[in-house]
């Protein structure tokens, strides 16, 4: 008889703790207990292209705009937003700094003090969920990006930078710094917290380009002859998913070494290549119950990344700028969709079977940037959508219309209720929105 398996197992094995996905035999050790509910929320930066990115006709059923057609397969799980306003993005009397007080409010609702300084902003949605429900997870909550940033120094209009490259603060003065290192960030999920390698064991294993598993292989052995037909299918196609991050890692760290660039090896160089690393460690990281709460910038606000691939060598930010010239418009369209594609990438990965549904159906991932038109630095009729989430009682498919000047806090409030958290009132919210289930 196979016996039950905790969800908490772990393959150890010199300094290396190895976190399981979903086994049959957990499930029965949990008495079939659900999946467990998840939230991510994703940033893009500069505002959208709206006339690409709007449905192309009107009704509730949703109809995907240019913009969105990467997102075409999972149109059913999809919730498109019209109406939902940032007003804490707003000047204020501030004066300029649209893109820093964007990013700082979108998940704290909150207006941020100008100031290079010591900075204020509030509590953001993602770290209201970790202080509930990341006690029970290995790590309370995970904060990932694709653009490196500094937390201090000026970003913006006297602003501090802390401000336009974090969306995540744990209190209002305590902005939570993104890991941009998909090194990092593996080593994060695998490391073992009660043996630690010093540094110089882990160079040395990564002189040798030695795998992880290789450090687990006798334990993996031991859980293997536990285990049903199926969960040890599973468990191989498990190593092998984490063999190929290693591989894509290790090969993007070879081209940056061939280029002679002079960014620390281990940081990946291409951006897409990193964008999606940083998607299949965050897809492997809830698959494994690492965490249940995260938040990914695919840019920092106010980004003036360039896109020569797209035909777009210009920054991201001065080409935002547009005054309606219909190149520029072109451009910024193009790299909508391009991030839209990073979405595509994430969804995919998250598509991955969990029991008798899939890890896109137990977890709500929001996408969405603080500008509306990256001309007008408009913060009304924001660019938001829902993605995933049908075990967390999201019916997609839709797009819902709200009135104009809709908190764009009355979303985050609903998704926390889905989490089953009771949280009365984030930064500018008004209530919850209704229609959602």
């Amino acid at each position: 008889m196979i016996e039950p398996l905790s969800r908490r197992t772990l393959l150890r094995g010199a300094g290396v703790a190895l976190a399981l996905p979903l086994f049959g035999a957990m499930s029965r050790a949990r008495n079939s207990a659900p999946a467990p509910r998840r939230v991510i929320f994703t940033y893009v930066p500069n505002g959208v292209h709206m006339p690409d990115w709007r449905p192309k006709a009107e009704g509730e059923a949703l109809e995907l705009g240019p913009t969105l057609e990467p997102l075409a397969r999972w149109r059913d799980s999809l919730l498109l937003f019209s109406g939902l306003t940032q007003d804490k993005a707003r000047a204020h009397g501030d004066g300029p700094g649209d893109h820093a007080r964007s990013a700082a409010s979108f998940l704290t609702g909150m207006h941020p003090l100008k100031t290079d300084g010591p900075i204020r902003a509030g509590v953001s949605a993602d770290q209201l969920a970790a202080r509930d429900i990341g006690g029970v997870t290995r790590l309370r909550s995970l904060e990932l990006g694709c653009e490196d940033g500094r937390l201090g120094g000026q970003c913006d209009s006297d602003y501090s930078c802390a401000y336009s490259n974090s969306i995540s603060w744990s209190s209002p003065h305590t902005p939570l710094g993104k890991e941009t290192d998909p090194r990092l960030v593996f080593d994060r999920l695998f490391r073992d917290e009660e043996q630690d390698l010093s540094e110089a064991e882990r160079a040395e294993r990564r002189r040798r380009r030695k795998s992880v598993l290789d450090f687990v292989r006798d334990d993996a052995k031991r859980l293997s002859s536990k285990l049903g037909v199926e969960d040890r299918r599973k468990l191989d196609e498990y190593e092998s998913g984490v063999r190929e991050l290693e591989r894509r890692i290790e090969f993007a760290e070879k081209k940056t070494r061939d280029a002679g660039l002079v960014r620390p090896a281990e940081l990946p160089e291409d951006y897409v290549e990193r964008a999606h690393l940083q998607c299949d460690l965050l897809a492997l990281a809830l698959e494994t119950d690492s965490t249940r709460v995260a938040t990914l910038m695919f840019a920092n606000e106010g980004s003036g990344r360039s896109y020569p691939a797209l035909g777009a060598p210009e920054g991201h930010h001065e080409l935002s700028h547009h005054g309606g010239d219909p190149e520029k418009l072109k451009k910024i369209a193009s790299i909508n969709r391009h991030h839209i594609e990073l979405l595509a990438h994430l969804l995919e990965a998250l598509s991955r079977k969990e029991g008798d549904a899939t890890l896109l159906d137990s977890t709500m991932i929001a996408y969405g940037s603080g500008i509306s038109d990256g001309d007008r630095h408009n913060h009304d009729d924001l660019p938001v959508l829902l993605a995933g989430g049908r075990l967390c009682e999201l019916r997609g498919g839709r797009h819902l219309r709200f009135p104009n000047e809709t908190p764009c806090t009355n979303l985050w409030l609903s998704l926390l209720d889905r989490l089953g958290l009771a949280v009365p009132a984030l930064g500018d919210s008004t209530g919850r929105l209704e229609g959602l289930a």
